[in-house]
């Protein structure tokens, strides 16, 4: 009977303890859901959602005649093809690369312009700065929507001033340019948001962090390789850190960037911002130094050649003014003998001769390993053969045929081209088609080549050619170290990639050579991961644009130190180490704090601990 009685107590004491329990595991799952909720940033990337459901505004930027013209042919005279005018002093004349015909003038602006656009930026940065981030990729949104909407106009105008087909400017400059924007959007925020740091037991009563803030003016100096997106895509990482750009294009694209640069203005405008905090400086190499220079420009972000990069440090140097080198490179594409050439043959067309092979990430060098290597050869040989050189504009519907491979941005560069073919051949290389102009196509092409056996003693393998060229190297005996050093040869470390059969063997290599970027079994696509940084080392410079790391790089990294309970705790200098200091009690004091913090022995921490009160009292 007894038993009996006890049993509802047992029972409820039962039920209590799986109640405790049940409330602990479900607390816990909360918590363990809440955490990994915030490592997700679900909450942030709700709130883009939501925010992306407003609708942003539609912009109109007015073409000019050139401008919105398809079919390449200019209304005003022929005139001799020369950047300057002797009669339009002050100004730069633009011309058509792939035909010479004439698209007018732009202003060679002066010491003097440039201070006045780094005064106007500097003004208009003070309140750009304040404004949000939701504000910021609003504008970027604008922006976007109308890059979106006007594809063609955009590629027409960068075509008729860089001489690249259309589909390579919808690929390099448009595709870039919009996950440029998506990425900016999406994560840009994060990236900027303040980052706690670990204090250490000496100072664990205060609270580390790092702040993030706008750095003031930018100066980006951009090619002329893709005269969009070298030109936007330091203005959008630049706007969205609360900065203000002062871009300088270079002289041989000049005439595109009034059109970019309307609509960049455009888009601050219509959402109620200051459109002079971003500049546009068009002129040559006394333009850029004026920029290098000035006060008011808190940073300079180059992109070009090693030689100009050296010039632009120095110069920037004389005011210690930080800069971002972005040098181009001689990037290695590895085949190995297990690679399976049908997949492999897209890939080194596309990095060989898209935008008629003047890419900073192209394909400079082609290794191929010894057993493969005629194989590859005789595959390669006729789909560079059918090739299309001509007029870009004559893949526009207004226009009949179609064109693979565009023509050079500058004659100078074609110069170059031809005096690397020829110093290779006279090595000991062989030309497997092309090595020449190609004088039928139009005024700045050259032929789609393929250079083999070339050798590291031929200038070939060691400089940037920055044209049509497929530089072929053999790997003998299949070596993998062989393969490594060769990689490894060249004064240039931007990017490079293996293709193989085995990921972990090609992962393995990559992780050898001297790059700052690498792909297996691809190449140039990490371009497209804006997540990721860009940059090199060696003679491909130095810095990050892209990722987190490019975007922290445009602001004061500003370190803070506060209390962590300041109503309770607070830093305070201990009496032994107070002006004026008793010697004994001040280095006893000191040595006894080291020991107390540092020493690894238990023993050498309690010793410690009884010095401080020694010398603490």
């Amino acid at each position: 009977m007894s038993d009996m009685k006890e049993c509802p107590a047992v029972m409820a004491s039962f039920t209590t303890e799986t109640t405790a329990i049940t409330w602990f595991l479900t607390s816990l799952v909360v918590l363990l859901v809440v955490r990994q909720l915030q490592q997700w940033n679900v909450v942030y990337h709700l709130k883009i959602m939501l925010e992306f459901l407003r609708p942003v505004p539609l912009i109109a930027v007015e073409l000019t005649d050139a401008e919105a013209r398809d079919d390449g042919v200019s209304s005003s005279a022929e005139k001799k093809r020369s950047l300057h005018d002797p009669e339009h002093p002050g100004t730069i004349q633009c011309f058509d690369p792939s035909t010479g015909q004439y698209l007018g003038q732009v202003k060679a602006m002066t010491a003097q312009d440039v201070h006045e656009a780094c005064v106007k930026a500097a003004a208009a940065q003070k309140e750009w700065s304040k404004t949000t981030f939701a504000q910021r990729r609003r504008v970027l949104r604008t922006l976007q929507r109308y890059v979106v909407n006007h594809v063609h106009d955009i590629c027409r105008v960068s075509s008729r001033d860089s001489g690249k087909p259309v589909v390579d400017a919808c690929l390099g400059e448009i595709l870039t340019t919009t996950e440029k924007i998506r990425t900016l959007n999406a994560w840009g925020e994060l990236w900027l948001q303040p980052s706690y740091r670990p204090t250490g037991p000496l100072m664990m009563h205060k609270i580390a962090m790092v702040e993030y803030v706008p750095l003031g003016v930018i100066a980006p100096i951009a090619p002329w390789n893709y005269p969009f997106h070298n030109f936007v895509n330091h203005i959008l990482s630049g706007l969205f850190a609360g900065n203000a750009v002062v871009g300088k294009v270079s002289e041989h694209t000049s005439w595109s960037s009034q059109y970019f640069t309307r609509i960049v203005q455009r888009a601050l405008e219509v959402n109620g911002h200051n459109p002079d905090v971003c500049q546009t400086i068009t002129g040559f190499a006394d333009a850029g130094a004026a920029l290098c220079s000035h006060p008011l420009v808190d940073k300079v972000i180059f992109t070009g050649s090693p030689g100009i990069g050296r010039k632009v440090m120095e110069t920037a140097s004389h005011c210690l003014k930080p800069v971002i080198l972005e040098l181009g490179g001689k990037d290695a594409m590895v085949i190995l003998e297990d690679a399976q050439l049908k997949d492999v043959y897209p890939w080194v067309m596309r990095g060989c001769y898209q935008n008629c092979g003047q890419n900073c990430v192209g394909i400079e060098r082609v290794l191929v390993y010894e057993s493969i290597y005629e194989q590859f050869l005789h595959g390669i040989a006729p789909m560079v053969q059918q090739l299309r050189q001509g007029v870009p504009l004559a893949t526009c519907p207004s226009n009949s045929g179609a064109v693979d491979c565009g023509s050079m941005v500058t004659a100078e560069q074609l110069d170059i081209v031809q005096a690397l073919v020829d110093d290779a051949v006279q090595k000991g290389a062989r030309v497997i088609c092309g090595g020449k102009r190609n004088t039928t196509a139009g005024l700045q092409f050259y032929e789609p080549t393929i250079v083999a056996d070339v050798t590291p003693d031929m200038r070939l393998f060691r400089e940037e050619a920055f044209g049509p060229i497929m530089t072929v190297v053999k790997v003998p005996k299949d070596d993998d170290a062989t393969c490594i050093d060769l990689v490894n040869q060249c004064d240039f470390g931007l990017g490079s990639s293996v293709f193989c059969g085995n990921q972990s063997r090609g992962l393995a290599m990559g992780r050898q050579f001297r790059t700052g970027m690498f792909c297996v079994n691809d190449f140039g696509s990490n371009y497209l991961v804006q997540a990721l940084p860009f940059g090199g080392v060696k003679d491909s410079g130095f810095g990050r644009f892209a990722g987190p790391e490019g975007l922290q790089a445009l602001c004061l990294e500003r370190s803070i130190l506060v209390d962590r309970f300041p109503s309770l705790v607070r830093t305070s200098i201990p009496p032994p180490l107070s002006y004026p200091i008793d010697k004994e009690k001040g280095i006893g004091f000191a040595n006894a704090l080291v020991g107390l913090m540092y020493d690894e022995s238990w023993l050498g921490k309690l010793k410690a601990i009884f010095g401080l009160i020694k010398y603490g009292s």
